[in-house]
């Protein structure tokens, strides 16, 4: 048994941060059933490029939807609102990732589903909230990252403003919200009773500040770029030249100062008054950047990190081909292969492992695949779903 086996989530979402929230969910053991409008061809990043698997299907699709069933149901129809209340009734959770001031109008609030079932949950990601002055604005991963400080923190000092390079934002608010939604859930169980759940995409984004928020708030410093990615605080913590390129190394406990010395055959240096402690350190970066880097010159990177053998906290600077072909990530079976109708598919994993369950691993479905089995499921007879599908509703 997963964890989430027997718990049912409707997932009103689209493009990136609801399905990676609610593809946890369904990666832990979750049905979760990915409500689509038919008359919009289903969610929107079936139709994301550049690199496609077909009519409504698409790598970047792929990515964010293992694991979950399809139907589609034209929320905005009120025959569609009759079988969202029916759907509700079996369910233990909606998550949606709407615009701000979308849920009311699709019907997907605990005042709209309550009636249908006092134990539902009702996950909500939006933009900026859904109450307050931008609640009907929209919102993407990026300009989150913008206006939250993330392009001053990023990239080399009196450089142009740099992004994160992947959505972080994105991924991060889907976490936020399964987890939320899994809160709901708890407390509805012992409780009896559902609730709203709301996560934004800007709190998201803010929330990630974190200690650079508690150093700005309550001392004022506003941490800006620092160079080779260096740690604001923290020395040797930062990224360094070798004989055929670089290597990160993060001595971020004392305890690794003196082995780094040692492993360079410097040990003289861990004593060295410029370089005792991080305090110091910190102080005279700039001097040993230049040590470190002379030192280092003297083999390559393969060679240092065989050598550190994990007694220095290090790693190689791999592009994205490296990284998924690495020996490391290759013999942990961290690359995992889907049964797709266009032969096999495939992906990175969950980040997080069951020992002595197996994860389920089942390709993104067909839009609509399994609308009738749903409908089936809550007693629509044939006649029933052929109406609604001559309706458009389905």
């Amino acid at each position: 048994m997963l964890p989430l086996a027997g718990v049912r989530i409707l997932a009103v979402e689209q493009y990136g941060a609801g399905p990676f929230g609610s593809m946890q969910l369904a990666d832990m053991g979750a049905e979760v059933i990915k409500i689509e409008n038919p008359a919009e061809g289903g969610d929107v990043s079936r139709s994301v490029g550049p690199y496609f698997l077909g009519e409504h299907d698409s790598h970047f699709f792929q990515a964010f939807n293992r694991n979950k069933r399809s139907m589609t149901l034209n929320l905005r129809a009120p025959e569609g609102q009759r079988v969202l209340h029916d759907l509700a009734a079996t369910a233990d959770a909606v998550l949606d990732n709407l615009r701000g001031d979308q849920s009311p109008r699709l019907g997907v609030t605990y005042d709209q589903l309550k009636s249908a079932n006092q134990r539902i949950v009702c996950a909500h990601l939006s933009a900026y909230g859904r109450e307050g002055a931008r609640a009907s604005w929209p919102g993407y991963d990026y300009l989150m990252q913008a206006e939250a400080g993330y392009l001053s923190l990023t990239g080399e000092p009196d450089q142009a403003p740099a992004r994160f390079g992947l959505s972080v934002v994105d991924m991060m608010a889907g976490v936020y919200a399964a987890t939320a939604l899994l809160g709901g859930i708890v407390s509805a169980r012992a409780t009896g009773v559902g609730r709203d759940v709301d996560v934004s995409l800007f709190d998201t984004a803010l929330a990630n500040l974190n200690y650079l928020a508690a150093w700005y708030l309550n001392g004022g410093h506003a941490q800006g770029r620092e160079p080779r990615g260096a740690h604001p605080s923290l020395t040797p913590s930062q990224l360094y030249r070798t004989a055929d390129g670089w290597l990160f190394i993060m001595c971020n406990k004392q305890k690794f100062w003196p082995v780094l010395c040692e492993k360079l055959d410097r040990p003289e240096w861990s004593n060295d008054p410029r370089f005792a402690s991080f305090k110091a350190r910190l102080e005279n970066r700039a001097e040993l950047t230049r040590l470190l880097d002379a030192a280092l010159a003297a083999r390559g990177t393969a060679a240092w990190l065989e050598h550190f053998a994990g007694a220095v906290p290090a790693a190689p600077v791999h592009d994205v081909a490296h990284a998924l072909g690495s020996e490391f990530v290759v013999e942990e079976d961290r690359v995992w292969s889907y049964d797709h109708p266009r032969g096999a598919f495939r992906m990175v994993p969950p980040a997080f492992r069951l020992p002595g369950d197996a994860l389920p691993r089942q390709a993104a479905p067909a839009l609509g695949a399994d609308t009738d089995a749903v409908l089936g499921e809550l007693g629509y007879d044939e006649d029933r779903i052929a109406t609604l599908r001559a309706m458009g509703v389905v």
